[in-house]
């Protein structure tokens, strides 16, 4: 099959959106079938990706995100007559200036020969996030009735379609080629005996992700156990400074070491040194697939904030906190990181929990989704 990814962003991106398309279509690709991208906005050299129009910067869902101007329609139809995919795969929930604009176009001039299927991504965060995505779906209902299947990456991301849009989907989770990403990684831990232990946080720098949150929980953690941590800080956003402030009033300025953007390909190692890895999101998020590459790199113990997406994830109330608790938050840490049978224990139940995402599992599904 010849499958399009239409994604109503830049592709080079390094978020998830970005993540869960270009790591299925290159599993697809392996798998034998001919992949191709259609973006807003920048487009990867290493890939066979075109874009059809640009962006404009806006913030939506706690995010800093690009949403697409409007496409000229004999573009589309252009590329649509060019390309002839089997398979149209838009991420949604989709702008009507670019992806919904492919969808009609591609009715008008292939028809009944091209299958469209949607994958949901997001969980709205807040009230207003809530407003916005009902009032799209609303623009967008003649739209939908041009798909011919849904799926979502979570069964939160699907409960929100299903309220949202009244549509039923599949599940085609987040994926991550598990053994790709462990060969990645140069250099393992060693044993947590004589040595601090390793607790790390990679991700943007804004407001819910949890940066500030953790760090007010490593202050709030017993002296004698700070004693025995190191926290490294990777990633970079509007918070940055902010967060480096908090660093030196804390007094944790010998605790905390903030290492600023971690590049694609040294991420895997910077997982894999983690005793633990910890994702404190405060909300917003449909799935989390930092945890599973925290998780396929081998980190100790993958820790989240206690959102549906991260819990969808996580499942065990064990690696679950309110971010926004300091006190709370770091009594899970102290009695992660007093306790080493625990978390061998944790590490072993989430190195098996890692495979429900292995992309021979994803593939699987996705493929169904394409094919019925």
């Amino acid at each position: 099959m010849k499958i399009a990814f239409v994604l109503d962003d830049s592709l080079s991106r390094p978020d998830g959106v970005q993540q869960y398309v270009t790591t299925l279509g290159a599993a697809l690709a392996d798998a034998g079938h001919e992949v191709v991208y259609a973006c807003s906005g920048d487009v990867r050299d290493d890939l066979p990706s075109v874009s059809l129009t640009g962006n404009i910067a806006v913030t939506f869902n706690g995010n800093g995100l690009r949403t697409p101007r409007p496409a000229s329609r004999r573009r589309l139809r252009d590329w649509l007559l060019a390309t002839r995919p089997d398979v149209i795969h838009v991420q949604m929930p989709h702008s009507p200036f670019f992806a919904g604009r492919v969808v009609r176009e591609a009715r008008r001039v292939l028809g009944g020969d091209v299958r469209i299927v949607g994958t949901f991504h997001i969980l709205p965060d807040g009230r207003v996030s809530e407003i916005g995505t009902a009032a799209l779906g609303r623009v967008l209902s003649s739209n939908l009735r041009m798909f011919d299947a849904f799926s979502a990456v979570s069964q939160p991301a699907a409960e929100f379609a299903r309220a949202t849009f009244g549509i039923d989907c599949a599940l085609t989770p987040n994926l991550v080629d598990v053994d790709a990403f462990r060969a990645q990684v140069r250099t393992h831990r060693p044993a947590a005996t004589d040595r601090p232990l390793t607790l790390s946080f990679l991700g943007r720098f804004v407001d819910r992700k949890g940066a500030p949150e953790l760090v007010e929980a490593v202050a709030a953690l017993p002296e004698d156990v700070r004693a025995r941590i190191r926290v490294r800080m990777g990633g970079k956003g509007p918070l940055l400074e902010p967060v480096r402030t908090l660093v030196a009033e804390r007094g944790l300025a010998a605790t905390v070491s903030l290492e600023g953007f971690v590049a694609e390909e040294d991420k895997a190692q910077f997982y894999a040194d983690a005793d633990l890895a910890c994702f404190p999101a405060t909300g917003g998020e449909s799935f989390g697939i930092v945890l599973i590459e925290a998780m396929a790199a081998g980190a100790g113990v993958v820790v989240g904030g206690d959102n549906p997406g991260y819990r969808f994830v996580l499942q065990d109330d064990a690696v679950l906190v309110d971010a926004r608790d300091a006190e709370g938050f770091a009594t899970v840490l102290a009695g992660l990181v007093r306790d080493p049978a625990r978390r061998k224990e944790l590490h072993a139940a989430q190195q098996e929990r890692v495979r429900d995402f292995d992309a021979p599992v994803a593939l699987a599904a996705a493929l169904t989704l394409y094919e019925a």
